[in-house]
């Protein structure tokens, strides 16, 4: 038994606007609904059979001025390349952002509804990964969420310290899954992860096995919807989609 994700969940007023804004950043396509869905150039595939898609959802409020405890970082292949992709994104609406960085060789930026993201410099490690290179989550204890995800997730942790955990999918692409000591972390969930069963597993009994691994159940007022609302041992929020 194991999930796997299959999207980042990001919340926004105007979800066709912004998920125009992350195909165009990332080169995929968006597909628009009931929500906006982006993913690989090409028809609609869900779920990717590599990639960690975007689905953009509708949401009244506006994000606020505490930065996401979710983030993404893109890839970058050369200083050259940083730089380029750096200069288009703000062309296509993003903006500079001051989370406390100071001097790092990564630039941080923030999409137009204020999510903020970084634009690596070149690594090694993330040569593979596709345009996003990471999704990064803000935490109290690396080690203890590697723990928990390893075992939730089809995924193979590949490096924990006190101050950094990550988790990859054990087959080549794809983003890494990473977690970083940020003391303070806390706020609503403007990004989260949606969690796909693998094939022929159920959805009720893995929301059940993640339970006994220390996940909680919570409720947003999502009503009676498809999906299982959780949140992980810290306390960030994720969804069990079921199979379809």
């Amino acid at each position: 038994m194991a999930l796997r994700p299959v999207q980042v969940n990001v919340k926004a007023v105007d979800h066709a606007a912004l998920g125009r804004f992350w195909a165009a950043a990332l080169g995929w396509r968006a597909h628009h609904g009931a929500t906006t869905y982006v993913g690989p150039p090409g028809d609609f595939v869900w779920p990717d059979p590599v990639a960690v898609g975007i689905d953009v959802v509708a949401v009244p409020e506006p994000k606020g001025a505490v930065k996401n405890r979710v983030h993404l970082d893109l890839a970058s292949a050369s200083a050259a390349h940083q730089a380029e992709l750096v200069t288009r994104l703000i062309g296509l609406g993003a903006t500079p952002a001051d989370v406390g960085q100071h001097d790092v060789p990564w630039t941080v930026l923030a999409d137009p509804e204020g999510n903020e993201f970084c634009v690596l410099e070149p690594r090694e490690m993330y040569r593979d990964t596709g345009p996003i290179a990471a999704i990064v989550v803000d935490c109290a204890d690396p080690p203890a969420m590697a723990r928990f995800w390893g075992e939730a997730l089809d995924w193979t942790v590949r490096r924990v310290t006190d101050e950094f955990a990550s988790l990859r999918a054990g087959t080549p692409g794809g983003p890494y899954l990473e977690f970083l000591r940020t003391p303070g972390a806390a706020g609503p969930d403007r990004l989260h992860l949606d969690l796909l069963p693998a094939p022929g597993d159920d959805q009720v009994a893995e929301a059940a096995r993640l339970r006994d691994l220390g996940a909680t159940d919570l409720d947003v007022g999502q009503g009676d919807v498809p999906w299982i609302c959780l949140s992980d041992p810290q306390g960030h929020a994720f969804c069990v989609c079921a199979p379809h």
